[in-house]
């Protein structure tokens, strides 16, 4: 496979057909062929794709209780297998829902990726400024985040954001450039050469989410209820977690946050590079093909410069 800039790993476009070189075409037909195929006793129940911003996996319910999951693009491909092997261990330990693998399905009927069945899980996606109970939901969010950063399971793979800040420098600096005109640039570099003077992370690898994204979140009466795909899950920097601070949670409420992750200022500082980064990168790329993205990461670039003015 050609090398990829992980810089969008998480960010292939949302069109309405494929755009994306090597995205596989995915329909009701596909979805039925391949269960009838390969879990026939499935085969037969209610079926309906599920709409989402989400821009790596097409998603499908299956009667009440499952869903389909299937990758679009190759860089999705391997988050199958390594969900399989890891959700099942983490998930006693920590304290909120995450997904449940039943089966997994081999590539066939023209699709060319492994696919999963997993255990439906009902809540509403979190939306930023329309919180029931901003508070509530910034204790859990940082005890899921502290939760999984105590996670004490030896052989985890390389978070996909476990990495120093450094590493996405030069994505970071192009995306600042190229959105000249439309942000206030002079103050997102400072913002960002500020995030990357924050000392480093010396500890031992914690495991991290990586991608807390609103869309991965799931709640009920304004509490948290699951966190979802777990592609992106590794150790590494327990920085990266910290996106939500930005990407979802009102300022007022950071503190609460901040205070049940238990992490310090050199992290907190880290954590909040990676917001900035990841909305700067996702604004150009995604400003004509997924305004609900777009619109976030405009939300968290003002957020981030509004706590550093």
């Amino acid at each position: 496979m050609a090398k990829v800039d992980l810089s969008h790993r998480k960010q292939a476009p949302m069109p309405s057909g494929p755009m994306h070189a090597h995205e596989a075409r995915i329909d009701d037909a596909l979805v039925r062929r391949l269960l009838a195929a390969q879990f026939p006793n499935w085969a037969d129940l209610p079926l309906k794709r599920v709409e989402s911003s989400g821009t790596v996996n097409a998603i499908y319910r299956l009667g009440a209780d499952l869903a389909v999951r299937l990758p679009r693009i190759p860089e999705g491909a391997g988050d199958v297998d390594k969900e399989w092997e890891w959700l099942p261990r983490l998930a006693p330990l920590l304290p909120f829902a995450i997904p449940e693998i039943l089966a997994v399905g081999a590539p066939g009927e023209g699709y060319p990726w492994p696919w999963a069945v997993l255990r439906w899980l009902d809540g509403e996606l979190p939306v930023s400024g329309r919180l029931t109970d901003a508070g509530a939901l910034a204790a859990d969010l940082g005890g899921f985040v502290r939760a999984l950063q105590q996670v004490d399971l030896p052989g985890g793979p390389p978070a996909y954001r476990g990495g120093p800040l450094a590493s996405v420098d030069d994505a970071t600096r192009s995306a600042i450039a190229e959105l000249h005109g439309t942000i206030d640039t002079t103050a997102a570099t400072a913002a960002w050469e500020a995030a990357l003077r924050a000392p480093l992370w010396t500890g031992p690898p914690a495991w991290v989410h990586s991608d807390l994204m609103p869309m991965n979140l799931l709640t009920r009466q304004g509490c948290l209820t699951a966190v979802l795909d777990f592609g992106t899950v590794g150790t590494g920097d327990p920085a990266c977690d910290l996106i939500a601070a930005w990407n979802l949670l009102p300022a007022e409420v950071r503190p609460t946050f901040r205070h049940a992750v238990g992490t310090d200022d050199a992290t907190w500082a880290r954590g909040r590079g990676w917001a900035l980064s990841m909305a700067l990168l996702q604004l150009p790329y995604y400003r004509t093909t997924n305004p609900a993205i777009a619109a976030n990461a405009e939300h968290v670039i003002r957020e981030v410069l509004g706590d550093l003015d």
